[in-house]
C-alpha cells in the first residue's frame, strides 16, 4: 500500500506523533521513510553574512539533529530513513519533496512550534491537506 512515506517535522510534540504514525506505517507495509525539516527562510531574510545568517545555521543544526535521531530510530527497528533540511516556506517544500520522492503518503503534525490555539489545525498542516495531490495523515 504505501513504499515511501514522507514525514515533515519541526520536533513539536504533533510532530513526534507523526514520525510515530509514520514508523508504525513504514514497518507494517515495509515502507521507507523520508523526514524533513524546513528552516523557514522567509521569516528572517536569506542568509548575507548577518545575525540572520547565524540563526539559519543554529536553526539548520537543530533540524539536522532531529532528522538524525528519527533516522537512528528507523534503522534501529529496520526501517530505511532519509532526511533532509531544506530552506522556504514549509507547505511548498514538503509539496517539492513528496513530488520529488513520488511519496505515497505524507505524514504531517496536525499543528507546529507557532501555532498557540490547543485543537485547531496549524496553517502549514491545513495548507498540505487542502492542496496535497496524495494522501495526508495527520496526527
Amino acid at each position: 500500500m504505501y513504499e515511501t512515506i514522507l514525514v515533515p517535522t519541526d520536533g513539536s510534540d504533533p510532530a513526534n506523533r507523526a514520525v510515530e504514525h509514520a514508523m508504525e506505517l513504514a514497518d507494517r507495509y515495509g515502507a521507507d521513510v523520508h523526514a524533513m525539516y524546513c528552516v523557514e527562510t522567509h521569516r528572517y531574510g536569506e542568509t548575507a553574512l548577518s545575525s540572520a545568517e547565524i540563526v539559519l545555521d543554529r536553526l539548520e543544526e537543530q533540524g539536522a539533529a532531529m532528522l538524525e535521531e528519527i533516522s537512528d530510530r528507523a534503522d534501529n527497528v529496520g526501517i530505511d530513513c532519509t532526511w533532509t533540511v531544506c530552506h522556504g516556506r514549509p507547505w511548498e517544500a514538503v509539496s517539492e519533496k513528496a513530488d520529488e520522492l513520488d511519496a505515497d503518503l505524507i505524514v504531517i503534525g496536525y499543528q507546529g512550534q507557532s501555532h498557540t490555539r490547543t485543537n485547531k489545525i496549524g496553517s502549514v498542516a491545513e495548507r498540505i491537506v487542502r492542496t496535497a495531490d496524495r494522501p495526508v495523515l495527520t496526527a
